[in-house]
């Protein structure tokens, strides 16, 4: 576009939540510019977080099933080695891949991409029909573009703990933790939700000594407590040292050791730690410094975060929006893109709305967990009278063949009318799984829908029916 053209819309941050939106606008005949920082696009997902650690869980689970389960298969594989290095270049190449798609995606729908930092200028009006965004790239002048609406969408940042504060070297986040260049002796992981569990995992299966600390008296906080204790179970078979309950007080350095105090939320017993690393996953925070919410009057909590707006993702000032990790709710990747959506949407007038009652979560450990809707201690919490059906996974003609037969489904449902309240799945390809489970609740659907659904056989989606059909105790295949 020319220089004084006004685009339609501005998106600032191409992290899952912007450049989604960015495209979506552009289908919808919008003139659309996105900025971003990085000239490497798709934001923490793609850059250093969900892609980067997925890849170095598959390059490790392959390396620990070499070494554990592909006896139980007749394969003999000799001595088997990792080269550390190689496992990072491949996943580097995968996210090149995807971050370099990305371009060519908001390429391809005509969207003009701006590099550099972006500040909302104020107006001197709240319902200006133009506004101007100021973009900073580091050497060169400023810009200023104007637009007749703006979206963040800038994401998070890891939750920094007082005792641990970060060097990114030896007290690390997520982002230090995907890229060590060797295998730490001992890394003590403070925080067992997802990221801290994936990473754990990792580093234990190519041998290193991993310790998790969690605060609260379970791993996978807020997850479904059958589901987390037995997760426990099966890491702690696996290696991880889990230890509940139990706060960090203190950090100390002496010479090339690391040492935690930390004492029992309970007793307050203390327990000391040695460590060669720290990883500090204890969740994130959203992440908006720079972009002007103060001075253009845009209202946010100061305690959490986040953008304050309304159902169309209107911030306090009519022509700016927010989504993703930014405003209220789960910070999840695929949240973010259907905010995205939702609200560009809801511009071109196309009536549009987000579920979040049907927005699944996932850990990808091995076994992986995943999970939507409510928990059964959500539910007895509330007084809402459930079923529930539970069906294993070992009683699963196919997670048997392959070799994979932890872990169960858990389907819960209204006790009158049947409606799936919430399923819970911990065994094989569980985020593949629950995406059934997200379709029926989308739609209102009872777990009679589900029982009464033919599935192929034999495949793993069958243990996802006999677990509906175990709701009202006709599962056929278990007792």
């Amino acid at each position: 576009m020319a220089e004084d053209s006004v685009y339609d819309l501005i998106v600032i941050g191409a992290g899952p939540g912007g450049y989604v939106a960015a495209i979506r606008a552009a289908q919808l005949g919008m003139a659309v510019g996105i900025v971003d920082k990085s000239k490497s696009l798709g934001g923490t997902c793609l850059n250093i977080g969900c892609i980067p650690s997925k890849a170095l869980l598959e390059s490790s689970e392959l390396y620990y099933r070499s070494l554990n389960h592909f006896q139980d298969h007749g394969i003999q594989a000799g001595s088997v080695k990792f080269d550390l290095n190689r496992i990072m270049e491949r996943k580097r190449k995968v996210v090149e891949q995807l971050t370099k798609g990305v371009g060519t995606l908001l390429k391809g729908n005509g969207v003009e991409v701006f590099t550099g930092s972006a500040r909302i200028l104020p107006a001197e009006q709240d319902d200006a029909p133009v506004r101007r965004v100021e973009i900073v790239r580091p050497g060169t002048q400023k810009r200023q573009i104007s637009t007749r609406r703006v979206l963040i969408a800038t994401g998070s940042i890891p939750v920094e703990l007082p005792p641990l504060p970060f060097d990114f070297k030896d007290v690390v986040s997520s982002t230090e933790a995907l890229s060590f260049d060797r295998v730490p002796g001992k890394l003590t992981v403070i925080g067992a939700g997802a990221i801290g569990l994936e990473l754990g995992s990792v580093w234990a299966r190519l041998g290193c000594e991993v310790t998790v600390i969690e605060l609260l008296p379970q791993i996978m906080p807020g997850w479904d407590l059958q589901v987390s204790r037995r997760m426990q179970h099966i890491l702690k078979g696996q290696g991880l040292n889990l230890i509940v309950n139990t706060r960090v007080e203190e950090l100390e350095k002496k010479k090339n050791r690391l040492r935690i105090r930390a004492a029992g939320v309970a007793d307050n017993k203390e327990l000391f730690f040695e460590t060669d690393k720290i990883l500090v996953s204890v969740g994130r925070k959203p992440f908006h410094e720079g972009v002007g919410l103060d001075e253009n009057g845009i209202q946010w909590d100061r305690k959490t975060g986040f953008i304050t707006v309304d159902k169309n993702y209107r911030t306090s000032v009519p022509a700016i929006y927010a989504v993703g990790d930014v405003v209220e709710g789960p910070m999840l990747a695929h949240k973010a893109e259907e905010e995205g959506v939702a609200c560009v949407e809801g511009m071109a007038g196309i009536p549009a709305e987000l579920n979040y009652d049907a927005i699944p979560g996932v850990i990808y450990t091995s076994p992986e967990v995943a999970s939507v809707g409510q928990t059964e201690e959500q539910l007895k919490d509330a007084g809402h009278e459930y079923k529930r059906g539970v069906f294993p996974f070992r009683a699963n003609g196919r997670a048997l063949a392959l070799g994979e037969s932890e872990g169960f489904v858990k389907v819960l449902a209204d006790k009158k009318t049947d409606r799936v309240l919430g399923v819970h799945i911990l065994g094989p390809r569980a985020s593949e799984l629950i995406s059934e489970a997200v379709t029926v609740m989308e739609f209102g659907g009872s777990a009679e829908d589900i029982a009464r659904t033919v599935h192929a056989h034999p495949t793993l989606p069958e243990a996802v029916k006999e677990a509906a059909l175990a709701v009202d105790g006709r599962s056929i295949h278990s007792l």
